[in-house]
């Protein structure tokens, strides 16, 4: 399964965690992400977790790599610091 979690903050960085101990996992993507997250990985294959430079608030950019990635799962994680209203 690819997933990608959007966040940068201490609940996103456990979901990572969590997720990349998971062999049902392939590829995790975090968008932003922080520098610990990117130093998280796969407990089965040793790869790392990728950080993308998207920020929480470029839904179309978040939109646009998912679809080319073709993710399957998408975790949002900040709650009230975005407004998703236009």
């Amino acid at each position: 399964m690819k997933i990608l979690v959007i966040g940068s903050g201490g609940r996103e960085h456990a979901l990572t965690w969590a997720l990349s101990n998971s062999f049902k996992v392939s590829s995790l993507w975090c968008a932003p992400g922080n520098p610990g997250m990117a130093e998280e990985t796969f407990s089965y294959n040793g790869r790392t977790v990728s950080c993308v430079p998207i920020e929480v608030t470029d839904i179309l950019g978040l939109r646009n790599f998912a679809k080319q990635m073709e993710v399957d799962l998408t975790i949002v994680g900040p709650s009230s610091t975005v407004s998703w209203h236009r």
